[in-house]
Protein backbone atom coordinates (compact mmCIF):
# COMPACT_ATOMS: atom_id res chain seq x y z
CA UNK A 1 0.00 0.00 0.00
CA UNK A 2 1.31 3.42 -0.96
CA UNK A 3 2.63 5.68 1.84
CA UNK A 4 2.82 9.42 1.32
CA UNK A 5 4.05 12.50 3.18
CA UNK A 6 2.92 15.73 1.52
CA UNK A 7 3.22 19.35 2.66
CA UNK A 8 2.54 22.78 1.17
CA UNK A 9 5.03 25.49 2.13
CA UNK A 10 3.29 28.23 4.16
CA UNK A 11 4.93 31.25 2.53
CA UNK A 12 5.99 32.43 -0.92
CA UNK A 13 7.79 35.60 0.13
CA UNK A 14 11.25 34.51 -1.00
CA UNK A 15 12.53 36.00 -4.26
CA UNK A 16 15.93 34.37 -4.87
CA UNK A 17 14.83 30.88 -3.84
CA UNK A 18 11.31 29.92 -2.78
CA UNK A 19 9.70 26.64 -1.72
CA UNK A 20 6.18 25.64 -2.77
CA UNK A 21 5.53 22.05 -1.71
CA UNK A 22 7.46 18.94 -0.76
CA UNK A 23 6.92 15.32 0.13
CA UNK A 24 7.91 11.67 0.14
CA UNK A 25 6.20 8.56 -1.21
CA UNK A 26 6.69 4.83 -1.28
CA UNK A 27 4.77 4.11 -4.46
CA UNK A 28 2.57 1.14 -5.26
CA UNK A 29 3.60 -0.97 -8.28
CA UNK A 30 2.87 0.88 -11.55
CA UNK A 31 1.70 4.00 -9.65
CA UNK A 32 1.77 6.96 -12.05
CA UNK A 33 1.39 10.73 -12.05
CA UNK A 34 0.60 12.85 -15.09
CA UNK A 35 0.73 13.83 -17.81
CA UNK A 36 0.77 17.23 -16.14
CA UNK A 37 2.70 20.51 -16.13
CA UNK A 38 3.96 22.48 -13.15
CA UNK A 39 4.32 26.23 -12.65
CA UNK A 40 7.68 25.78 -10.90
CA UNK A 41 10.71 23.48 -10.83
CA UNK A 42 9.92 20.05 -9.36
CA UNK A 43 12.80 17.73 -8.43
CA UNK A 44 12.36 14.06 -7.48
CA UNK A 45 15.17 11.99 -5.97
CA UNK A 46 14.77 8.21 -6.23
CA UNK A 47 15.66 6.73 -2.83
CA UNK A 48 15.09 3.08 -3.73
CA UNK A 49 13.52 0.99 -6.47
CA UNK A 50 13.11 2.23 -10.02
CA UNK A 51 10.64 3.85 -12.39
CA UNK A 52 10.18 5.71 -15.66
CA UNK A 53 10.16 9.45 -16.31
CA UNK A 54 8.60 10.77 -19.53
CA UNK A 55 9.02 14.43 -20.42
CA UNK A 56 8.76 16.77 -23.37
CA UNK A 57 12.06 18.08 -24.68
CA UNK A 58 12.71 21.51 -26.23
CA UNK A 59 11.23 20.27 -29.54
CA UNK A 60 8.01 19.12 -27.90
CA UNK A 61 8.94 15.44 -28.30
CA UNK A 62 8.30 12.99 -25.44
CA UNK A 63 11.43 11.15 -24.30
CA UNK A 64 11.44 8.31 -21.77
CA UNK A 65 14.13 7.68 -19.15
CA UNK A 66 14.67 4.84 -16.71
CA UNK A 67 15.46 6.28 -13.26
CA UNK A 68 16.96 4.13 -10.49
CA UNK A 69 17.99 4.56 -6.89
CA UNK A 70 20.40 7.48 -6.37
CA UNK A 71 19.25 9.24 -9.54
CA UNK A 72 16.66 11.98 -9.88
CA UNK A 73 14.62 13.89 -12.44
CA UNK A 74 13.62 17.50 -12.88
CA UNK A 75 10.26 18.71 -14.18
CA UNK A 76 10.59 22.23 -15.58
CA UNK A 77 7.96 24.99 -15.46
CA UNK A 78 5.37 24.45 -18.19
CA UNK A 79 6.86 21.11 -19.23
CA UNK A 80 4.42 18.21 -19.62
CA UNK A 81 5.74 15.14 -17.84
CA UNK A 82 4.64 11.76 -16.53
CA UNK A 83 6.36 9.41 -14.09
CA UNK A 84 5.52 5.77 -13.42
CA UNK A 85 6.74 3.39 -10.73
CA UNK A 86 8.12 0.05 -11.86
CA UNK A 87 5.62 -2.81 -11.56
CA UNK A 88 8.14 -5.13 -9.88
CA UNK A 89 10.44 -2.79 -7.91
CA UNK A 90 8.39 0.42 -7.43
CA UNK A 91 10.35 3.45 -6.46
CA UNK A 92 10.43 5.39 -3.24
CA UNK A 93 11.16 9.07 -3.80
CA UNK A 94 11.29 12.48 -2.15
CA UNK A 95 10.44 15.68 -3.96
CA UNK A 96 10.76 19.45 -3.64
CA UNK A 97 8.95 22.06 -5.74
CA UNK A 98 10.82 25.37 -5.80
CA UNK A 99 11.56 28.45 -7.88
CA UNK A 100 13.38 31.78 -7.72
CA UNK A 101 15.72 34.14 -9.52
CA UNK A 102 18.81 32.02 -8.79
CA UNK A 103 17.38 28.66 -9.86
CA UNK A 104 17.90 28.86 -13.64
CA UNK A 105 21.55 29.87 -13.19
CA UNK A 106 22.18 26.95 -10.84
CA UNK A 107 20.50 24.36 -13.03
CA UNK A 108 22.45 25.54 -16.07
CA UNK A 109 25.70 25.06 -14.13
CA UNK A 110 24.57 21.54 -13.27
CA UNK A 111 23.50 20.81 -16.83
CA UNK A 112 19.86 20.02 -16.00
CA UNK A 113 17.44 21.17 -18.72
CA UNK A 114 14.36 19.82 -20.54
CA UNK A 115 16.62 17.97 -22.97
CA UNK A 116 18.70 16.55 -20.10
CA UNK A 117 16.37 16.19 -17.07
CA UNK A 118 18.09 13.30 -15.28
CA UNK A 119 20.28 13.92 -12.22
CA UNK A 120 23.27 11.61 -11.75
CA UNK A 121 25.61 12.14 -8.82
CA UNK A 122 29.33 12.58 -9.46
CA UNK A 123 30.30 13.09 -5.82
CA UNK A 124 28.71 10.52 -3.49
CA UNK A 125 29.34 12.40 -0.25
CA UNK A 126 27.61 15.55 -1.55
CA UNK A 127 24.81 13.41 -3.00
CA UNK A 128 24.24 11.95 0.46
CA UNK A 129 24.14 15.48 1.90
CA UNK A 130 21.59 16.48 -0.73
CA UNK A 131 19.38 13.49 0.10
CA UNK A 132 19.58 14.30 3.80
CA UNK A 133 18.60 17.93 3.19
CA UNK A 134 15.56 16.83 1.17
CA UNK A 135 14.46 14.40 3.88
CA UNK A 136 15.07 17.02 6.56
CA UNK A 137 12.66 19.40 4.83
CA UNK A 138 10.09 16.64 4.30
CA UNK A 139 10.21 15.61 7.97
CA UNK A 140 10.20 19.12 9.48
CA UNK A 141 7.11 20.68 7.94
CA UNK A 142 6.31 22.42 11.24
CA UNK A 143 9.59 24.37 11.18
CA UNK A 144 9.52 28.08 10.42
CA UNK A 145 9.65 29.20 6.76
CA UNK A 146 13.08 30.78 7.28
CA UNK A 147 14.41 27.53 8.75
CA UNK A 148 13.14 25.49 5.79
CA UNK A 149 14.44 28.01 3.26
CA UNK A 150 17.87 27.71 4.90
CA UNK A 151 17.80 23.97 4.30
CA UNK A 152 16.56 24.56 0.74
CA UNK A 153 19.71 26.61 0.11
CA UNK A 154 21.79 23.74 1.52
CA UNK A 155 19.92 21.36 -0.79
CA UNK A 156 20.67 23.55 -3.82
CA UNK A 157 24.34 23.81 -2.84
CA UNK A 158 24.70 20.04 -2.50
CA UNK A 159 22.70 19.46 -5.70
CA UNK A 160 25.13 21.76 -7.49
CA UNK A 161 28.31 20.29 -6.05
CA UNK A 162 27.25 16.66 -6.28
CA UNK A 163 26.54 16.84 -10.00
CA UNK A 164 28.56 19.73 -11.45
CA UNK A 165 31.56 19.13 -13.66
CA UNK A 166 34.12 21.41 -15.22
CA UNK A 167 31.72 24.37 -15.29
CA UNK A 168 32.60 25.00 -11.64
CA UNK A 169 36.34 25.27 -12.28
CA UNK A 170 38.35 27.94 -10.49
CA UNK A 171 38.76 29.83 -13.73
CA UNK A 172 35.19 31.05 -13.38
CA UNK A 173 35.82 32.74 -10.02
CA UNK A 174 36.40 36.23 -11.48
CA UNK A 175 33.28 35.98 -13.63
CA UNK A 176 31.34 34.79 -10.60
CA UNK A 177 32.53 37.89 -8.77
CA UNK A 178 31.27 40.17 -11.54
CA UNK A 179 27.88 38.42 -11.62
CA UNK A 180 27.52 38.74 -7.84
CA UNK A 181 28.42 42.41 -8.05
CA UNK A 182 25.77 42.87 -10.74
CA UNK A 183 23.17 41.06 -8.60
CA UNK A 184 24.00 43.26 -5.65
CA UNK A 185 23.68 46.45 -7.70
CA UNK A 186 20.33 45.35 -9.19
CA UNK A 187 18.94 44.34 -5.78
CA UNK A 188 19.83 47.74 -4.33
CA UNK A 189 18.78 49.87 -7.31
CA UNK A 190 16.03 48.08 -9.26
CA UNK A 191 13.49 50.69 -8.17
CA UNK A 192 15.57 53.47 -9.77
CA UNK A 193 16.05 54.43 -13.41
CA UNK A 194 19.12 52.25 -14.04
CA UNK A 195 20.54 51.05 -17.34
CA UNK A 196 22.75 48.17 -18.40
CA UNK A 197 25.59 50.68 -18.60
CA UNK A 198 25.04 51.51 -14.93
CA UNK A 199 25.14 47.83 -13.96
CA UNK A 200 28.29 47.24 -16.00
CA UNK A 201 29.93 50.32 -14.48
CA UNK A 202 29.22 49.00 -10.97
CA UNK A 203 31.36 45.98 -11.93
CA UNK A 204 34.07 48.12 -13.53
CA UNK A 205 33.39 46.67 -17.00
CA UNK A 206 32.33 48.03 -20.36
CA UNK A 207 28.80 47.20 -21.48
CA UNK A 208 29.80 44.87 -24.31
CA UNK A 209 32.03 42.57 -22.26
CA UNK A 210 29.70 42.65 -19.27
CA UNK A 211 26.72 41.71 -21.45
CA UNK A 212 28.68 38.80 -22.93
CA UNK A 213 29.72 37.21 -19.62
CA UNK A 214 26.32 37.87 -18.05
CA UNK A 215 24.47 36.07 -20.85
CA UNK A 216 26.95 33.18 -20.79
CA UNK A 217 26.41 32.72 -17.04
CA UNK A 218 22.70 33.52 -16.75
CA UNK A 219 21.25 32.48 -20.10
CA UNK A 220 19.68 35.89 -20.57
CA UNK A 221 20.81 39.47 -21.13
CA UNK A 222 21.26 41.93 -18.25
CA UNK A 223 18.20 43.84 -19.48
CA UNK A 224 16.09 40.65 -19.51
CA UNK A 225 17.27 39.79 -16.01
CA UNK A 226 16.51 43.29 -14.72
CA UNK A 227 12.99 43.12 -16.13
CA UNK A 228 12.50 39.64 -14.65
CA UNK A 229 13.70 40.84 -11.25
CA UNK A 230 11.41 43.87 -11.32
CA UNK A 231 8.42 41.78 -12.37
CA UNK A 232 9.06 39.24 -9.60
CA UNK A 233 9.06 42.09 -7.08
CA UNK A 234 5.90 43.46 -8.69
CA UNK A 235 3.92 40.23 -8.32
CA UNK A 236 4.82 40.08 -4.62
CA UNK A 237 3.42 43.59 -4.15
CA UNK A 238 0.33 42.77 -6.21
CA UNK A 239 -0.34 39.67 -4.13
CA UNK A 240 0.50 40.95 -0.66
CA UNK A 241 -0.38 44.66 -0.64
CA UNK A 242 -3.23 47.00 -1.55
CA UNK A 243 -0.97 49.48 -3.35
CA UNK A 244 -2.31 50.88 -6.59
CA UNK A 245 -0.98 49.63 -9.92
CA UNK A 246 0.72 52.99 -10.44
CA UNK A 247 2.41 52.86 -7.02
CA UNK A 248 3.62 49.31 -7.60
CA UNK A 249 5.00 50.25 -11.00
CA UNK A 250 6.83 53.18 -9.46
CA UNK A 251 8.17 50.94 -6.66
CA UNK A 252 9.80 48.58 -9.16
CA UNK A 253 11.31 51.21 -11.44
CA UNK A 254 8.46 52.17 -13.78
CA UNK A 255 7.25 55.73 -13.04
CA UNK A 256 5.01 55.48 -16.12
CA UNK A 257 2.07 53.17 -15.37
CA UNK A 258 1.49 52.40 -19.05
CA UNK A 259 5.10 51.28 -19.50
CA UNK A 260 4.83 49.12 -16.37
CA UNK A 261 1.58 47.48 -17.51
CA UNK A 262 3.03 46.80 -20.94
CA UNK A 263 6.22 45.24 -19.52
CA UNK A 264 4.23 43.18 -17.03
CA UNK A 265 1.93 41.80 -19.72
CA UNK A 266 4.92 40.89 -21.90
CA UNK A 267 6.20 38.69 -19.06
CA UNK A 268 3.01 37.23 -17.58
CA UNK A 269 0.57 37.44 -20.48
CA UNK A 270 -2.02 39.41 -18.50
CA UNK A 271 -2.27 42.94 -17.10
CA UNK A 272 -1.17 43.64 -13.50
CA UNK A 273 -4.81 44.22 -12.55
CA UNK A 274 -5.90 40.86 -13.98
CA UNK A 275 -2.96 39.06 -12.36
CA UNK A 276 -3.91 40.55 -8.96
CA UNK A 277 -7.52 39.47 -9.41
CA UNK A 278 -6.46 35.88 -10.15
CA UNK A 279 -3.71 35.57 -7.52
CA UNK A 280 -4.47 37.94 -4.63
CA UNK A 281 -3.90 36.44 -1.19
CA UNK A 282 -7.15 36.15 0.82
CA UNK A 283 -7.49 38.81 3.49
Amino acid sequence: MSEVIFSVFPSENFIDLGLYQFGWEQCDPSHSFGPAARNHYLFHLCLSGTGTYIGDNSKGESISYQVKSGQGFMCFPGQICTYIADRNIPWEYAWLEFDGLRVKETLELIGLKPDQPIYKARQKDMAETMKNEMLYIVNHKEASPFHLIGHLYLFMDSLLHSSAGTQLSRGNSLRDFYIKEAFSFIEQNFQNDISVEDIAASCGLNRSYFGKIFRENMGKSPQEFLISYRMTKAVELLKLTSLSIADIGNAVGYPNQLHFSRAFKNVYGVSPRQWRYENRMPS
